[in-house]
């Protein structure tokens, strides 16, 4: 029996659907709703959000194949949803005319399962075929089922139709017949974090057993996958190992079966169009006698480059304000999309001899503009457009590369934004570093401190930008709060550098980050630390753990989602071995002494005085494993802390598994603030 095993007398929770785990859910469960879900006011919020979350009002986000658009959709009568599709002339009407291809309320109900959306693989170019993803009450191991789009109908497996059952799987179309596969195949095909250790080439009417094996990786890796590139005139088959969740080895599969390594720095996201090779770096890169930076995106003929060349042109290079976010491919055109102090612009190259690059399309201040919808295979140079800020309704344009966007769609206000402002703060951190954050308060508010709710996640090289919530706005913003968005290290806001500034043995800046911007809301008079509340879910979750246990006196009250707490057996738990490139390896006793230092569920304390604290999770979360969340409330229970605990039986890792879950979810953290923050009703 290991160490932790005997000084830990919560790891029962660690049961995931076990009877006294489930229990004490249950039990909690029935506290959280006692005390916060009964009042009219609750009730209220929570019908505006799910009216919010089911109106027709809302977007259609399609995503684009051709000549079709495919969306998935839910709403009141479909709180399972609905997939289908329409053409672009039907979509650009008032009231779309949609072709429904999947009824997933009448589907779950037919096969008496809790079945939420996982996903489509549409098979190009002809589309008559579909892969289809669901999973049992919203996990990530999902089953996988194909779909005829003609008859409507899925293809069983007893007549040759394609069928995994659930895992964690990958399937991929080659042809009409053949898909690439990664699942469970028995003992010893999955990575050590659950993921597909091998891939192979199925073909239809065969078994499972019968596929052939193309590439095998390493238990120790994080998964390996096949795809298939059916650009006409460069098809190419690739094979990808990551090798943990940054390093990624990438090989072209020849006919013959032999890989050929694509010999770039395995941190760096390599992808290709047609004979163009790209490679966005996240770490310097010498080679060919040059230095290309971190953060650049780099270029060059894919065949050359097989051949031993590596002269490559640098079409985006960061600076200290600008970072690339995103890029894609029409047919002819390269779009990019930076980051300039988190807020977006747009630009288009166009590749030859010496690449050019022109300004794409404005974008409004505070708020974020994606590039969406680009099918290089069949739909030229078109893209749409969608934006959308804290205060601004989302939109949606249609435009081509040398033609002006043209509006599609246009959501409208779902909260009274009248007089509510957003501004941008640099905060400075514990080493001098800036960070920005954005507050969204009422003009009027700007002469007193008032409550405020900061959100923040800080890893994995994700960035958080401007965007529309209907929900915090009609919970928070309309109750006189501010919120606080927070773009802290760990993000990808500035570039890869910083996230790899803040990684391992650096982890301690992403909290000193979050903790400067806590004071400085405090120093602007913004707020004050009673009244100041703190969000955040998963790695945000991990954060917030810390906020509670390293800087308690700095906040009112914290919230905390799906959260990774126990740092010591993270790695041991579901998807967690995938994450150690991230956060160091708890066995090795070097990079425990880092992590030790603030792992929450170690460094929880009974003198303490902690902010009260609302954490949430999710049975069917299958990534973040539950029992973090289980073991963190009842150890701060065991020492007398005030914590409430609430646990969806169902969701998966985004916590809901339908609209009305979302609904209550959303509403449970706002009547908290607002309970904690604003009337100070802190007792348990």
């Amino acid at each position: 029996m290991s160490q932790e095993q005997q000084t830990d007398p919560y790891l029962w929770l660690e049961e995931v659907t076990g009877d006294r785990a489930l229990d004490f859910a249950r039990a909690h469960n029935d506290v959280v709703v006692e005390r916060f879900a009964t009042s009219d006011r609750f009730s209220a919020l929570e019908h505006r959000i799910l009216d919010l979350l089911d109106t027709d009002a809302r977007i259609p986000y399609p995503a684009r194949r051709g000549a079709w658009l495919y969306n998935f959709w839910r709403d009141a009568e479909h709180s399972k949803g609905l997939w289908r599709r329409t053409t672009f002339a039907e979509y650009a009407t008032t009231d779309p005319d949609w072709e429904v291809l999947i009824d997933l309320d009448a589907l779950a109900a037919a096969d008496e399962e809790n079945w939420v959306w996982g996903g489509a693989a549409v098979l190009r170019p002809d589309q008559s075929l579909a892969l289809i993803s669901l999973s049992r009450g919203g996990a990530d191991a999902k089953v996988v089922r194909e779909f005829d789009m003609a008859t409507k109908q899925f293809r069983d497996e007893a007549d040759g139709g394609f069928f995994l059952p659930e895992a964690k799987s990958q399937l991929r179309w080659i042809d009409a017949d053949t898909v690439y596969v990664g699942t469970d195949f028995g003992p010893d095909s999955l990575t050590d974090s659950g993921y597909p250790r091998i891939a192979k080439r199925w073909k239809r009417g065969t078994p499972l057993e019968e596929a052939v094996t193309i590439f095998e990786g390493e238990a120790g890796d994080v998964s390996v996958s096949a795809g298939y590139d059916r650009t006409p005139g460069y098809e190419r088959h690739f094979v990808s190992r990551a090798t943990d969740f940054f390093n990624e080895i990438v090989y072209l599969l020849a006919d013959d079966g032999s890989l050929i390594h694509l010999d770039a720095p395995t941190d760096a996201s390599v992808s290709w169009y047609k004979n163009w090779l790209l490679l966005r770096l996240k770490t310097p890169w010498e080679v060919g006698g040059r230095t290309y930076p971190a953060g650049a995106l780099i270029t060059m003929d894919l065949n050359e480059f097989l051949d031993g060349a590596r002269d490559f042109e640098i079409i985006f290079t960061p600076d200290e304000h600008t970072a690339l976010h995103g890029y894609g491919w029409t047919e002819h055109h390269l779009l990019l999309i930076t980051l300039e102090d988190v807020q977006t612009k747009l630009y288009v190259l166009t590749p030859g001899q010496a690449w050019t690059r022109e300004p794409l399309a404005d974008t409004p201040a505070m708020s974020t503009t994606n590039v969406m919808n680009l099918d290089p295979l069949e739909g030229g140079d078109e893209f749409m457009l969608t934006t959308s800020g804290f205060t601004t309704p989302a939109t949606l344009l249609s435009g081509a590369v040398g033609k002006s966007a043209t509006l599609l769609k246009q959501e409208p206000g779902f909260f009274d934004a009248e007089g509510i402002e957003t501004e941008q703060f640099f905060a400075t951190s514990d080493d001098g570093t800036q960070v920005p954050y954005f507050v969204i308060r009422h003009r009027d508010h700007r002469d007193r401190p008032i409550p405020a709710v900061m959100s923040g996640y800080g890893g994995f090289e994700i960035s958080r930008t401007p965007a529309y919530s209907g929900a915090s706005g009609m919970g928070w913003l309309e109750r006189g709060g501010a919120w606080v968005m927070t773009n802290i290290r760990g993000g990808g806001e500035y570039g890869p550098q910083w996230h790899t500034q803040a990684q391992k043995a650096n982890r301690h800046r992403v909290y000193e980050d979050f903790s400067s911007i806590a004071k400085d809301l405090v120093a602007r008079g913004i707020t004050t630390a009673s009244q100041l509340g703190a969000v955040g879910g998963s790695n945000g979750g991990l954060l917030m753990g810390v906020m509670l246990t390293r800087y308690p006196e700095l906040f009112g009250a914290i919230v905390c989602q799906v959260p990774l707490l126990d740092m010591r057996r993270y790695h041991l738990l579901l998807a967690g071995a995938s994450w150690v490139a991230e956060y160091g390896d708890p066995d090795k006793p070097e990079e425990w002494e880092y992590i030790s230092r603030y792992s929450p569920y170690q460094n929880t304390r009974a003198e303490a005085a902690y902010p009260p604290i609302l954490l949430t999770t999710s049975t069917r979360d299958d990534r973040v494993h539950p029992g973090h969340a289980r073991k963190m409330a009842a150890l701060l229970e065991e020492q007398g802390h005030t914590v409430w605990y609430h646990e969806n039986i169902e969701g998966g890792h985004g916590g809901a598994a339908d609209n009305k879950q979302m609904a209550f979810q959303a509403t449970l953290i706002y009547e908290f603030f607002t309970q904690m923050l604003i009337e100070k009703r802190t007792t348990a």
